[in-house]
């Protein structure tokens, strides 16, 4: 989805999204044992914050595809790294699925950005 103007970031669906996704998340995460904060606990943190601020450059620039690209990235090495927070019974059931279900909806909200950027390009100026 492409912030349309006059639409500001914080209303835009994947903003807000990301934005849920880390107030929820970062807290569990520093719940984890010491032996693993420093370790997936980290790359937990550092892909949500990376995918929340290539999302947000992604908004404001007039280039946003390699941000997006960016995005994509962050948001698969997250979807990695909370399964396997969940295998290391570092997460709940019930929190892997909230967490996965939350990464689903943006990962839909990313896809459906890429697209409106496809369609924008392939319509001949003029």
């Amino acid at each position: 989805m492409v912030p349309e103007e006059g639409i500001t970031i914080k209303q835009s669906p994947i903003f807000v999204r990301s934005y849920d996704l880390m107030a929820w998340l970062v807290p569990h995460t520093l719940a984890f044992p010491k032996s693993q904060r420093g370790v997936l606990a980290r790359q937990v943190q550092v892909h949500l914050f990376g995918l929340h601020e290539a999302l947000v450059d992604a908004g404001l620039s007039d280039d946003p595809m390699p941000h997006l690209r960016r995005a994509d990235s962050s948001l698969t090495k997250l979807r990695t790294y909370l399964r396997l927070c969940h295998d290391l019974h570092l997460l709940s059931l019930a929190q892997y699925g909230y967490a996965s279900q939350q990464l689903e909806q943006i990962g839909r909200l990313l896809g459906g950005w890429f697209k409106a950027l496809d369609k924008r390009s392939a319509v001949p100026a003029g």
